[in-house]
């Protein structure tokens, strides 16, 4: 089954030059500060702080905390159906490259990071809204993020993936609003404290589908948990300099985009429910558009519903059920 689709792989610098390629998911952490009067400005402040948030995690041997910087690739896939002419633009992702200034040598970061999928968008904009339409309370189709779950481990399964990349993917995502998280005596000298949830969480569940675990950690000096969501074993299988490389780049994305949490002026407590409610944080100053984001959402879920769901739901099904056979 894995000739049932062809994967196309294409890489875009992310720097203060960057802007959104055609056919680019414009809800993505990346693509939303590269718009506007303020873009050049929203990602050298952006790429700064990565930086810098790098070089405080790698203290050893960096006395002035200037020895490394880091580089981002947009990793854009495109996804063909066989039999059909047409690309879609399914997944987008970031790959870190950490450049070390005191041996001159590039090193690999990690691959995933930011997760942008135009089907999730659908599940989540679309699939989710009609399916509880009308219902008292809330619930969620049986088959929730099959389709998207098989799609992405069919990616990572793929030549086109191990002829890129190295090792599997991790993503890191926020923490919920409406789950408890509870701080244990775990504790990585990257990662930082480890929390564990109250119960899982509906994007937790969704990932599952896509093959992944999740653990959730508290680096040093931030101030709420990170979701890390991975193949594997998150602790061994990536080196401390990768492993910041992710924390870095994704905590200053949530930083900007939800200062609430990941800027709060206070740490998270023992107990921690996150909320985009509590005032007591610190803007960033770099300008975003959240109701712009939501509006987005929607609109990239109807487009692939259109361009991709409708056109193939035939095939889409019958490959889902043999690959669950």
């Amino acid at each position: 089954m894995t000739n049932d689709f062809a994967f196309t792989i294409k890489q875009l610098r992310f720097d203060e030059h960057y802007a959104p390629a055609p056919g680019t998911r414009l809800t993505t952490n990346f693509a939303n500060l590269a718009r506007g009067e303020s873009r050049q400005d929203n990602l050298r402040a952006a790429l700064q702080m990565i930086d810098q948030r790098f070089n405080d995690l790698a203290e050893w041997d960096n006395p002035d905390g200037t020895r490394y910087t880091l580089s981002l690739d947009i990793v854009s896939i495109e996804m063909t159906v066989a039999g059909s002419r047409e690309s879609f633009p399914a997944i987008e992702l970031l790959q870190t490259t950490i450049f070390d200034r005191t041996t001159g040598k590039h090193l690999d970061g990690i691959m995933g990071n930011n997760f942008s999928s135009y089907v999730r968008d659908y599940d989540f904009s679309v699939v989710l809204p009609e399916h509880n339409r009308g219902r008292d309370g809330f619930s969620v189709p049986e088959d929730f993020g099959v389709l998207h779950g098989s799609l992405f481990q069919t990616f990572i399964a793929s030549k086109s993936y191990q002829d890129h990349f190295r090792k599997p993917p991790v993503i890191c995502l926020s923490v919920s609003e409406n789950r408890i998280y509870t701080r244990t005596t775990n504790r990585h000298p990257v990662l930082g404290v480890e929390y564990t949830p109250d119960q899982a969480s509906l994007t937790e569940r969704y990932f599952g589908r896509m093959g992944m675990q999740v653990r959730y950690f508290m680096p040093p000096g931030a101030k709420a948990p990170l979701a890390f969501y991975f193949f594997g074993d998150l602790l061994n299988d990536y080196t401390p300099l990768e492993l910041i490389s992710t924390i870095s780049t994704m905590e200053t994305f949530q930083r900007i985009y939800r200062p609430e949490i990941y800027n709060a002026n206070s740490a998270a407590a023992a107990q921690y429910r996150p909320s985009l409610k509590q005032s007591d944080y610190s803007n960033t100053r770099i300008i975003y558009d959240r109701e712009e984001r939501t509006r987005l959402a929607i609109e990239q879920g109807q487009f692939a519903g259109e361009h991709f769901i409708a056109p193939h739901r035939a095939f889409l099904e019958q490959w889902v059920t043999r690959r669950a056979a």
